[in-house]
């Protein structure tokens, strides 16, 4: 069946414009709300709601309380709260669902609604194609004395704070470490300075002071040049910036250079084969650099490539039987002890590795050497349709050519955005080969095709 609302991270877009409407979220609480029912053969069904920092989300949260609540929908309203921790709160809550209003990285005037099963992890496709089918029924409410209650929690987060403490162990202390942690002004600016000062860190915050309408505006993961000001201004070990959900995290070392998700990956990788708990292999996606593949492959690692997406990465690991997994763009899946995607928690692992080998970041990592990879993005123009311009034959030549110039020493990866109406122009190859000239040709061409 098609998709008509869901895509690869739940549903998203701009603010106002359909289907990211007041009206609609009140019908798919609604919609949710009675599946929901309906697979707990009657039973009285609980969901919690969890937020960023965007000023829709307010909106939203009313909207989607209303809506399971007519559908005789217990609500547990979380407030601002990253999006892995809602998905370990769910469990813990041992609710039916978990629900999260962010956009993730895209700025402020968009927004977006990602569900958690109750184990923590995204809904499966079944589940959402029966919300979506729902979606064309006639709105009903339940008599009143089943309607569902709504409570606050107080509490999340600090109840999120401890988990994350959790995940390294007991000895570790992070006291003496000199960090700036950036928070996008999101969902991480009220538990991840707590979590790495509770440790002993000494940390300097920048994008902690959220108002609404500043997510991820010039700060953050997907804007790393703020961090790495502060990090070299402050003389900082290092620092750590997340994006506006706080899935997603990427690191600066001592002198300015950028540690991404497949730097993590790596690091995470060979301490856990090094101590017996890796328990398999390592999971990629598309987008993940060819050096990483052949670092792990020198530590006799097993490594695959998903599709690019989160939700890609986590149904390979779980069919592979692995518990690491993530993308370059810094959403890693500590499977260990996570269901998702979790940015405070993969910090935390690195630096807890820092702390057992007494070594900085850029020590940890000689022995990955990367090859030069150029990621272009190209915007959509309006009504533009992205999968139809990549099967013009003119494109596909193009992208014959550049993979000629390439050889066997590289390759070229294109494909629409799944979050922003974006096409991805990724080249990558051997340091000899002009990656940044033959990304900057076939993005030209997909530019002069749009226009």
């Amino acid at each position: 069946m098609t998709r008509r609302y869901f895509g690869t991270d739940g549903i998203r877009g701009t603010v106002g414009e359909a289907p990211i409407t007041a009206d609609f979220m009140l019908k798919l609480g609604w919609a949710a709300g009675r599946v929901l029912v309906r697979e707990n053969n009657g039973r009285r069904a609980k969901v919690l709601i969890g937020k960023d920092t965007r000023i829709s989300g307010y909106m939203f949260e009313s909207a989607l309380e209303a809506g399971l609540s007519a559908a005789g929908v217990d609500v547990v309203l979380l407030g601002p709260m990253p999006t892995p921790g809602i998905a370990y709160l769910t469990r813990t809550f041992r609710a039916d669902a978990g629900i999260v209003i962010s956009a993730s990285h895209n700025p402020f005037a968009d927004n977006g609604i990602k569900f958690f099963s109750a184990e923590g992890v995204k809904l499966a496709d079944e589940v959402e194609l029966r919300i979506e089918d729902m979606l064309d029924a006639p709105l009903t409410t339940v008599p009143a004395d089943r309607l569902g209650k709504a409570v606050r929690v107080d509490d999340a987060a600090g109840r999120y704070i401890e988990f994350c403490k959790s995940t390294v162990p007991d000895r570790v202390s992070l006291h003496g470490l000199r960090m700036v942690v950036d928070c996008a002004h999101g969902a991480t600016y009220h538990i991840a300075p707590s979590v790495f000062r509770e440790l002993g860190a000494e940390v300097t915050l920048i994008g902690a002071n959220p108002d609404g309408f500043n997510i991820n505006k010039e700060v953050g993961s997907t804007y790393p040049a703020a961090l790495r000001a502060a990090v070299i201004q402050q003389g900082a070990d290092l620092g750590v910036a997340f994006d506006g959900d706080g899935d997603r995290v990427l690191m600066i070392d001592a002198d300015g250079r950028e540690i991404d998700g497949d730097d993590i990956l790596y690091l995470i990788a060979r301490d856990r084969q090094a101590r017996g708990e890796l328990g398999g292999g390592v999971v990629g996606t598309l987008m993940s650099n060819f050096g990483l593949a052949m670092a792990l492959e020198a530590l006799d690692i097993p490594f695959r490539r998903a599709k690019v997406g989160d939700r890609y990465v986590m149904e390979m690991m779980s069919t592979e039987g692995w518990r690491l997994g993530g993308e370059s763009s810094g959403h890693i899946v500590c499977g260990h002890v996570q269901t998702t995607g979790d940015g405070i928690v993969a910090a935390l692992q690195v630096l807890a590795i820092m702390v057992r080998e007494e070594k900085p970041l850029h020590r940890l990592l000689v022995s990955l050497e990367k090859a030069p990879q150029v990621l272009i993005n190209v915007r959509l123009t309006p009504g533009a349709d992205a999968r139809g311009l990549m099967e013009l034959p003119t494109l596909k030549e193009a992208v014959v050519a550049v993979e000629e110039a390439l050889g066997d020493e590289g390759r070229v990866l294109l494909r629409p955005s799944g979050t922003e109406p974006l096409i991805r122009v990724m080249v990558e190859g051997r340091p000899h080969l002009d990656v940044d000239g033959l990304a900057r040709r076939l993005a030209a061409e997909v530019e002069s095709l749009l226009a």
